[in-house]
């Protein structure tokens, strides 16, 4: 698990040299702290050869695999390919037999290696035979090209800036901003998106000019000319019905496979433990296979409806785990200005910070842990899924759905709790007029348009561009056509919320710890066998993970599946109205608030409301508080200049 960061230019003037190289690797360090190396081969033209592009390649590094000979960047025998390479290819030994079948000859025993000589054979779609989680650089010397190409299910991030004459890429935006003169232009439409979701979805970024290669996608530079295509793109809208024994034993087959191939590591492993299904499931078959106690890791909190410790803690002691938990208290947030850095864009999940905290618990012990991540998008665990399908059931019934839309019901008293049955209903019943698109976007979005509109002040609006944030979703559930509700928000999930939030979250808040983070569920063969199961298969009596109880059920304790779920929240509601209010106050009502763009008294107004329990507002104040932190610590001068390098560089061959 490492940071990739380089280059390739076609002018001489935008050339990046040793000096910013290194900068730039250097800024990932918390993503590979055990090795460096740089590779670097300038712009040349010699007659009568074609002008040879400037190339860079920068690697920062943490051992896994291969301890001793798994230093990048990587070469071929010839050194005509290069590669740079941030992630776990889990099928590496497979193709290893092959391409040593066919000819190619091995240095090393790492799963980098595999990669450049499976593109000798595959070129850019070698990334359709990779399974794993990944971001890779390929520099392809002969045919004077510059390969890039991320997982299939954004597991690990990958920015790039595509300017004239030079291509820039790394794997967080933090490397590319090590760029003398690296512009900072705020994109306002991203902003928008940001309030919407929570994140800025792919393959925009917070700043112009950047962007994300979208999961799935690679990305190929020539002739300064730059492409970007699928290599993954499974058919949604297909249904793939089964008996039930079949699903059954496929499960089963898939996702004790995934768990095994995840524990190959040269370093120890553990696994992130939460109590709920997903995870406790993962913990599990880890400990039927691992062959010792598993070390799990949790986080506590002391206010009880957020605390999912005690669940933890009682099913590490049904599978004999050697467990750690670790107590969050309102202090906590004192790490709001690392997540500010480290996130490189506003990011609104609160979770970020029990996921950060149980990151760095979890990294005193063990280099590699393994989550539950991808179970509810894959089996419909979570709860708006019931909603999507009362939807569906509405949309069938046109005069009830009318009925239940009308204003009338929104004059019912509710209580100020978000989850306040009361609450939900009349949000369900306001957003019944909407296409069944819309109004799963009205549910998941902390400002819903009508919001947004209240908070942007004039000038910001002036400044937003003719487009639409609701643009990222509905492309996606566009995509499941023909799926019933519950696939279709579960598949639109899958390919929005699970990649862009998290992804993004959990690849973060690990990374900054030196920590790998492996998701058996997101295995795509388990993906793809799932996304075409039949919805009776995953949602029965208003229930998610039907399937994963069928055929998991008696590894853990029946409480487990029966709780409702809880998710990896965070107590804002209770802290915002009590120790963190002078934080919230202080920094967005004080005069040194730099978002200029938003009405005062708009969030004045939010402020009040959740402090006098009208309304919990607490996602939405916490995702103007990110911004806020955010815009404080990247909205600075430009890089100064750089120090020499003082880390040992491959020299590149001569033509």
């Amino acid at each position: 698990m490492c940071g990739i960061a380089g280059a390739i230019w076609t002018k001489p003037e935008r050339a990046i040299e040793l000096p910013v190289l290194e900068r730039m690797t250097s800024a990932l360090k918390h993503r590979g702290p055990d090795d460096q190396g740089l590779y670097q081969n300038g712009y040349r033209v010699r007659p009568p050869y074609d002008a040879q592009p400037g190339i860079a390649l920068g690697h920062r590094r943490l051992s896994i695999i291969d301890l001793a000979g798994g230093h990048q960047p990587l070469a071929n025998e010839d050194e005509t390919v290069w590669v740079v390479f941030n992630g776990e290819i889990y099928n590496f030994v497979d193709l290893r037999r092959r391409l040593e079948g066919s000819g190619h000859k091995f240095r090393t025993d790492s799963d980098t290696e595999t990669i450049v000589h499976l593109y000798e054979d595959e070129g850019p779609e070698c990334f359709a035979h990779l399974a794993g989680m990944f971001s890779i650089a390929i520099w392809d010397s002969n045919r004077r090209r510059l390969v890039l190409g991320r997982d299939r299910l954004g597991k690990k991030p990958l920015v790039y800036r595509h300017e004239a004459g030079r291509l820039l890429f790394a794997s967080e935006l933090k490397s590319l901003l090590q760029v003398p003169g690296a512009p900072r232009d705020i994109d306002f439409s991203a902003i928008d998106e940001y309030l919407t979701y929570q994140y800025v979805p792919h393959p925009n970024t917070i700043f112009r000019g950047y962007k994300k290669l979208p999961p799935g996608h690679f990305a190929v530079w020539q002739d300064d000319e730059l492409q970007v295509r699928p290599y993954w793109q499974p058919d949604f809208t297909a249904e793939h019905p089964c008996a039930e024994i079949e699903a059954v034993e496929r499960v089963r087959e898939l996702l004790n496979s995934a768990v095994k191939t995840r524990l190959r590591s040269d370093v120890p492993l553990g696994a992130f433990l939460s109590g709920g299904i997903d995870s406790s499931l993962i913990v599990a078959l880890m400990q039927q296979q691992a062959g010792e106690r598993v070390k799990t890791f949790t986080i506590g909190f002391p206010i009880k409806e957020y605390d999912e410790s005690p669940y933890a803690e009682r099913v590490a002691k049904h599978l004999g785990t050697d467990h750690q938990t670790l107590r969050v208290d309102p202090d906590a947030v004192r790490v709001l200005p690392q997540l500010a850095y480290h996130y490189d864009e506003p990011f609104g999940d609160s979770s970020a910070v029990p996921t950060w905290y149980v990151s760095q618990l979890t990294r005193e012990h063990v280099t590699v842990a393994l989550s539950g991540d991808g179970g509810d998008e894959l089996f419909a665990g979570y709860p708006r899924y019931r909603a999507a399908a009362l939807g569906g059931w509405f949309d069938r019934v046109p005069m009830i759905r009318s009925l239940f839309a009308a204003n009338l019901w929104q004059s019912l008293p509710s209580s100020g709790r978000q989850k306040s049955r009361v609450r939900q209903f009349k949000r369900f019943a306001s957003s019944l007029s909407l296409t069944p698109e819309r109004r799963y976007l009205d549910w998941i979005s902390i400002f819903n348009e009508a919001r947004r509109g209240e908070l942007y002040n004039e000038d910001f609006l002036a400044q937003l561009p003719n487009s639409d944030p609701a643009g990222f979703l509905l492309a996606a559930w566009k995509r499941t056509k023909g799926r019933d509700p519950i696939s279709a928000a579960s598949l639109t999930d899958l390919v929005t919320y699970l990649p862009c939030d998290l992804m993004t979250k959990v690849d973060i808040a690990s990374m900054a710890h030196g920590l790998e983070i492996r998701a058996p569920f997101l295995d795509h063969r388990l993906v793809e066998f799932a996304a075409g199961l039949p919805v009776k298969f995953k949602h029965r009596n208003r229930r998610g993970k039907w399937l994963l109880k069928r055929a998991f059920g008696e590894l853990l304790p029946n409480e487990v599946w029966q709780r409702p779920k809880m998710g990896f929240g965070v107590p804002l509601d209770h802290w915002f109205r009590n120790e963190l209010r002078p934080l919230v106050r202080e920094t967005l009502l004080d005069g040194q608030c730099t978002t200029q763009w938003f009405r005062r008294e708009a969030i004045s107004e939010l402020i009040e409301d959740h402090e006098q329990r009208r309304f919990d507002h607490s996602a939405r104040i916490w995702s103007l508080l990110m911004l806020e932190l955010w815009l404080r610590e990247w909205g600075g001068p430009q890089i100064p200049n750089l120090p020499a390098p003082t880390t040992s560089v491959t020299e590149a061959p001569s033509l």
